[in-house]
């Protein structure tokens, strides 16, 4: 099977920073990655990259053809509108008529737990509302592949299972998922590979149950026992 995604020999960088070296990286369909590693380790980088948002100054990235992928930030942008519009505006630009998205914008609150605050401002949503009101927006889109950067790292922990146990659904139904994330826990339940960054380099990429259970590199070792400075 072609992978979804391929990255031979990809370079990303911020002025003289090289957030991204040398990232060889092939992702296939029904997998559930998740990328970890320590504050400016290159896991956002590598997202947007993927998503398209960051060209590689070095590289190149090649990309399923007529693939659909949609991607969930750390901190969403919520239109001052209702939460319901913000659905609908996505499904709308994507060339739905208006009647239609906002039917379908519904259809996908609900399938969040959201159908209840459809017509409430975005922007006065609690944290954990907002996350799941990113995720709707995503799925409304029909993925096959849902990218997210840190979706739970803000949330207070009935929020990050409401989060954790859609993503789990997502996958379940057959999407293929990419997150960053710093809890190891939520990885372990999640993942079914794990790559490890270190200032923008690959250093671990194993099946789940190997990161946890098997020898690592030493940095990623150290990351994994809490130790990493």
């Amino acid at each position: 099977m072609s992978p979804l995604f391929e990255l031979k020999t990809v370079d990303v960088c911020y002025g003289h920073t090289r957030a991204l070296v040398a990232c060889d990286l092939r992702i296939r369909a029904g997998e559930r990655v998740a990328l970890v590693g320590s504050n400016g380790s290159g896991k956002s980088t590598l997202l947007r990259t993927l998503h398209g948002l960051l060209p590689p100054n070095r590289g190149t990235v090649a990309c399923g053809v007529n693939m659909r992928q949609a991607m969930v930030f750390q901190r969403p942008y919520m239109l001052r509108a209702s939460a319901q519009s913000n659905v609908a505006l996505g499904l709308w630009l994507k060339g739905m008529v208006w009647k239609e998205a906002r039917a379908a914008a519904l259809q996908a609150l609900a399938r969040v737990g959201l159908a209840g605050v459809a017509q409430r401002n975005a922007k006065a949503l609690s944290s954990g509302q907002q996350q799941r009101l990113a995720l709707a927006r995503a799925w409304a889109l029909q993925p096959q592949v849902l990218l997210l950067d840190e979706p739970t790292a803000s949330l207070d922990p009935a929020a990050k299972r409401e989060v954790e146990g859609l993503m789990a659904e997502f996958a379940e139904a057959g999407m293929t998922l990419i997150f960053s994330s710093h809890n190891l826990g939520q990885v372990k339940r999640l993942a079914s590979r794990v790559i490890y960054l270190e200032q923008g380099r690959l250093l671990a990429d194993l099946p789940a149950h190997e990161f946890f259970n098997g020898p690592l590199p030493p940095e990623a070792e150290l990351f994994v026992k809490g130790e990493l400075a």
